[in-house]
């Protein structure tokens, strides 16, 4: 995910925290620090910090049930808004998606189990109404924020777990692809429930409403992807008409050809076939500024994923997403560039395929 930056490694998966995680560290110091200056400031942080790492723990969950089924876990993202962890795919077998998706929340118990075994029992329920006072018992509040988190994810929506543990079990009666439409009509309609109740005075439904149905529409448009990829092999997708840069042509020329063709990434070939890389859009529009149209191409372009015309389709796109920003994955043939494929002829596959 971009703005984020890796901070360890656990068993091959690498934890990352996006930029906007300082802003909530921030912004909740700001908070307790009017109330009680530093010292409440430097425990509202501390707070939030182990809150976070009980969710680094709740999807290393999730990575630790999926990698029993052969699934890997390339990275977990923190967001203020929590946890992502990212999975090479998603299980269509209904008992395996089940496993995975609980395993996060079953880490939240046990953590409440040993909370409450440090406690001598389970904090009372009043403790739990002042977790963002930093001058309660830090203990009791840890309890009641996993107990918080286990019911929040059993919410059954995506992209919650509850809302996997749905599909799932949908899906023992129908296919994946319309058990997952389902469950997303669901957690929209939960989220439209949702938003209503925010209007009367819960603001923060309203933002879990918004989270929740944009999960919702996202499960379905990544299930749609599936379905259409499914089966296919790289050369089926790939886009084979466009212009090539030579290496020798520089940014002006480049430019010249962005405005006379509909393309806006250039993939720059030598004279065998044999892809250099990749000049984009906004890479030509920064060298003209910063260096003039005389810049050689080379200067400029970028590399991309590279994957045979016989490698599945899902694969391909696997590669593209690792890469972050890459606007292409180039297919070769014996070392040749053959095809691109990118975003957009991705998109009109899965339009076709309906």
């Amino acid at each position: 995910m971009g703005w984020s930056f890796p901070i360890g490694t656990v068993r091959g998966t690498v934890i990352r925290i996006h930029v906007t995680f300082f802003l909530l560290l921030a912004w909740i110091g700001a908070i307790h620090a009017t109330r009680g200056g530093l010292p409440d400031a430097l425990a509202g942080i501390a707070f939030i910090s182990l809150v976070f790492a009980c969710v680094v723990l709740h999807e290393l969950g999730h990575a630790a049930a999926a990698a029993r089924y052969g699934i890997a876990t390339p990275d977990i993202t923190l967001l203020p808004i929590g946890g992502m962890a990212r999975l090479d795919h998603i299980p269509e077998e209904p008992w395996r998606e089940i496993a995975i998706a609980v395993a996060g929340p079953a880490v939240n118990v046990a953590i409440c189990l040993a909370l409450a075994a440090i406690l001598g029992g389970i904090p009372s329920a009043l403790e739990g109404l002042t977790v963002e006072d930093p001058r309660a018992g830090f203990l009791p509040r840890l309890f009641w924020v996993n107990a918080f988190l286990v019911l929040f994810n059993l919410i059954p929506a995506f992209p919650m777990d509850g809302g996997r543990v749905l599909r799932a079990v949908l899906a023992f009666r129908m296919g994946h692809r319309e058990a997952t439409r389902t469950a997303a009509r669901i957690g929209q309609g939960l989220a439209f429930v949702l938003g209503l109740l925010g209007l009367f005075g819960a603001p923060l439904l309203i933002f879990i409403a918004l989270f929740v149905y944009l999960g919702a529409a996202g499960e379905a448009a990544e299930e749609d992807l599936r379905t259409a990829t499914r089966d296919l092999r790289a050369e089926d997708a790939m886009e084979t008409r466009f212009e090539a840069l030579p290496p020798e042509a520089d940014v002006g020329t480049a430019a010249e050809a962005l405005l006379r063709t509909p393309q806006q990434d250039f993939p720059v070939v030598d004279g065998t076939g044999r892809l250099m890389g990749m000049l984009t859009r906004d890479a030509i529009i920064l060298a003209l500024r910063q260096a003039g149209p005389g810049t050689p191409v080379a200067d400029a372009m970028k590399d991309v994923p590279r994957v045979g015309r016989r490698v599945p389709l899902t694969d391909a796109l696997q590669a593209l997403s690792r890469e972050g920003g890459a606007p292409a994955v180039a297919v070769e043939v014996d070392g040749r560039l053959a095809g691109l494929i990118t975003p957009a002829n991705i998109a009109d596959l899965i339009a076709l395929k309906g």
